[in-house]
């Protein structure tokens, strides 16, 4: 791997959200440049600053894959400075604590292990559906099949459900590096919408939690139990107690996922409600991606544009706050630019190689 200059990437953790994606795309940053962390401030602007044990294991799977060197990791820390080894395929195991989620953790070392030497395999446990963190469905549906158009594969498979707080969720993710050199692609159009259904998860609840949420989202969307639109996939009562309502809509070039989390003081009417409110607010933008994918897809697409030397683009529904942060992050780690501005209906992302720099 080409190795950029070796000056730090010095992050300010209360820049934009001020949250725990700084973090994770720092270290991502860091592991695939060579290019040392020093991030200060980490996660300002949460009510419990520094880190906590989530983010201490997403460090920990940083240095783990690299043979890095942490200092300030330990809880509470605002300060930390990580010094990268060389990035190793390998076969790796990460356990999350108090349920922390799965997916956070893949998504640190995701980029890295994309461009190692070698096919990699990482069995996660902990939280597979969380509060602020993608759920599995969104990754298997939605993320992972646009990796896949890099030429990396990426294959996940869910062993089991974890629900914050009990955890307990496991899953494996499959990382093969592509031959060739990251193929950038363009994501502009989401084209015909082929299927849409929902689903609701309830293990360890009563099931009627589940119908009445189908119930309310049926007849807000127009899908109905005979079409095969609204269904309850078979869960275990060990995955539980928890409750997600889940809306998937796949189009011919991009599927979106959509998820809300039941709690104790929303009735199963206002979760489908609110699922509603967010797949109406896709479905009113010509955008291809949505919210969520657009924060997600934004690094593993810089990643190809700065091996290729080419351009790439894409369109979104909405840029969030956590997504514009995102942005500035990755620009400070890598030789891009990431500019987005508003046309018709949509967010445009253009992600571009920066002149007179290394590009591969």
């Amino acid at each position: 791997m080409t190795e950029l200059a070796v000056s730090p990437v010095t992050l300010d953790g209360s820049t934009g959200e001020g949250g725990g994606q700084i973090l994770r795309t720092g270290l991502a940053l860091s592991m695939v440049t060579g290019r040392p962390l020093h991030i200060t401030r980490i996660r300002a602007g949460r009510a419990k600053p520094g880190l906590m044990r989530q983010h201490l294991a997403c460090v920990q799977a940083a240095v783990a894959v690299c043979g890095g060197q942490a200092d300030g990791a330990e809880l509470g820390s605002q300060t930390l400075l990580f010094t990268p080894g060389a990035v190793q395929a390998g076969d790796y195991r990460f356990q999350i604590a108090t349920a922390g989620s799965c997916l956070l953790v893949l998504q640190t070392v995701l980029p890295a292990l994309m461009l190692a030497d070698g096919e990699s395999r990482v069995q996660l446990s902990g939280g597979t559906h969380n509060p602020m963190a993608p759920p599995f469905d969104f990754l298997e549906r939605a993320f992972a099949p646009l990796v896949r158009r890099l030429g990396v594969g990426l294959d996940l498979q869910l062993q089991r459900r974890g629900f914050y707080p009990a955890g307990g969720g496991e899953l494996v993710a499959r990382i093969t590096p592509s031959a060739q050199p990251l193929a950038p692609v363009d994501v502009m159009e989401r084209g015909l919408l082929n299927n849409a259904w929902g689903e609701a998860l309830v293990p360890g609840l009563a099931r009627n939690i589940a119908t009445r949420e189908l119930e309310a989202l049926g007849q807000r969307m127009g899908w109905t139990f005979e079409a095969g639109q609204l269904r309850q996939p078979p869960t275990r009562q060990n995955e539980g107690p928890g409750n997600a309502l889940i809306a998937t809509l796949e189009y011919e070039h991009v599927t979106e996922v959509f998820c809300q989390l039941g709690e104790r003081s929303l009735s199963a009417e206002q979760v489908a409600r609110r699922l509603v409110d967010e797949v109406r607010a896709y479905q009113r933008s010509s955008g291809a991606l949505g919210p969520h994918l657009a924060d997600q897809w934004m690094l593993p697409l810089a990643l190809a544009v700065w091996r290729s030397g080419r351009a790439a683009r894409y369109t979104c529904s909405e840029v969030t706050q956590h997504t514009a942060t995102n942005a500035q992050t990755i620009a400070l780690g890598l030789p891009v630019r990431v500019q987005i501005t508003p046309v018709e209906g949509a967010m445009l992302v253009e992600i571009t190689p920066k002149p007179n720099e290394d590009s591969a």
